[in-house]
């Protein structure tokens, strides 16, 4: 099997951020189009308690996988460093250690989760009718958390040496055997929730399995022993500010969408379901800049840790480049398209109408989120990740005030605006403090 390490600290900048890039792309589509088909499969063939169910316990496993997978990006930033650095022993030492506190972190999040997983749904209030399919369904999703864990480390350590497209093969096997697993469990044997979450699970398994005996085989940088595992400590201090803060950055933006959601339910039917629509199809607008903003941590970590910041200040300028042309691209196809765009979803006049109402502002903006992709990007590839967080607290907490200033007067057109404002403080202080934290560090060097 070909090795796909690419070492970023040589070569053409702009071919090595689209090369990295569009692997993720294809990846997250594929996951946002499993998502859909897994909700369709349940709502259909277990009822919707079920749904109600696994549509609760969604927003828990959301959470935790942003959180592991916020301390893994720390992470990988680090064994970025050490790659560009030609650290092999640290960069070993680094996957141990990350390995080995994901382990413990998946094995607290069983021992406390399953025996509280009641006492968090009547927390949610979760209905009575959905309580025992959401508890069933949670607590077999805990009992995966290592696999979940193993997955988003090993993954992780693939992009931070420049292979961005085993993680996402992997992640395209998980999400086909999710499925096909699904229709078995779920619509085949009638097993219900309990069959969506023996799927997931398995699927899981499977991808990390995979992606671990392909390091194994494939990239001997990231080996270590098994029988090691263990934490050098220096190592985990740093592991952990790098990572906490981007896990806290992650789960910052469910919160406060959470939020918003709760303000637009209030403003009807119609218009709760034209904003459910638009953000699906934000998630996929968004797609190429979130994906560029990822290859563009990969390439400033390994760069910034060969010592070489003439070229991880061109590769940032680029990357930014990529992002305002992405932008620009979904700007016209959502202000060309908005009208069949939002008939996907439904035929009600009065719900096309208000997604329409809500693209008519935002449409002309989404450069604005390709910036603040890029960057978070940069500040993950610099080491800032107190900034990261920053930024995007100052980003959702502006969206949840403006919306509830605005959402009773202005509606949907409200919540357009409050993105918009929420992107613009981000990037206000966020791009003048980025230049100047670059040149305080490397004044330090």
């Amino acid at each position: 099997m070909a090795n796909h390490v690419t070492d970023m600290t040589h070569g053409g900048i702009i071919r090595q951020l689209i090369r990295f890039s569009i692997p993720l792309m294809l990846g997250n589509l594929f996951q946002l189009s499993y998502n859909m088909v897994d909700t369709i499969v349940i709502g259909r063939f277990a009822g919707s308690a079920s749904l109600a169910a696994v549509g609760t316990c969604d927003q828990i496993m959301t959470l935790l996988i942003l959180g592991v997978s916020g301390v893994c990006v720390g992470a990988s930033v680090l064994m970025g460093n050490f790659f560009g650095a030609g650290d092999r022993e640290n960069l070993q030492e680094e996957v141990r250690t990350t390995v080995t506190m994901g382990l413990i972190f998946a094995l607290a999040v069983m021992a406390a989760g399953i025996p509280l997983s009641g006492t968090i749904f009547r927390l949610m209030h979760v209905q009575p009718e959905a309580l025992a399919d959401a508890n069933t369904y949670l607590r077999v999703i805990f009992l995966s958390m290592p696999f979940t864990s193993l997955y988003n480390i090993y993954a992780a350590a693939l992009r931070s040496i420049g292979d961005s497209r085993t993680p996402v093969r992997y992640l395209v096997v998980s999400c086909i055997i999710n499925m096909v697993m699904d229709l078995a469990l779920v619509a085949g044997f009638g097993m219900g929730v309990l069959g969506a979450a023996l799927a997931t699970a398995l699927a899981q398994g499977i991808s990390a399995v995979l992606c671990i005996r392909y390091v194994v085989r494939n990239v001997p940088e990231l080996c270590f022993p098994w029988r090691r595992l263990g934490i050098k400590r220096t190592l985990a201090g740093k592991t952990l500010s790098y990572g906490v803060f981007t896990a806290l950055q992650q789960c910052s933006q469910p919160i406060g969408n959470i939020i918003i959601q709760g303000s637009v339910n209030t403003l009807g039917v119609a218009t709760a379901a034209a904003f459910s629509a638009v953000r699906k199809i934000e998630d996929i607008g968004l797609l190429p800049g979130r994906s560029i903003s990822v290859a563009m941590t990969a390439f400033l970590a390994q760069n910034e840790g060969a010592g070489d910041h003439s070229r991880s200040d061109e590769g940032y300028r680029k990357g930014m480049l990529l992002e305002i042309m992405a932008g620009v691209c979904v700007c016209a196809i959502v202000l060309l398209l908005r009208a069949p765009l939002m008939s996907l979803f439904s035929t009600d006049g009065a719900i096309v109408a208000a997604g329409i109402q809500y693209f008519d502002i935002i449409g002309f903006f989404y450069w604005l989120p390709s910036l603040t992709n890029g960057l978070q990007g940069g500040y993950r590839g610099f080491g800032a990740m107190r900034a990261s967080l920053l930024g995007s607290l100052t980003q959702i907490s502006v969206r949840v005030a403006v919306t509830l200033l605005t959402v009773n007067t202005m509606g949907i057109t409200g919540v357009g605006l409050a993105c918009v404002c929420g992107w613009s403080a981000m990037l206000i202080w966020g791009l003048p403090w980025l230049y100047w934290y670059r040149r305080k560090v490397r004044k330090k060097k």
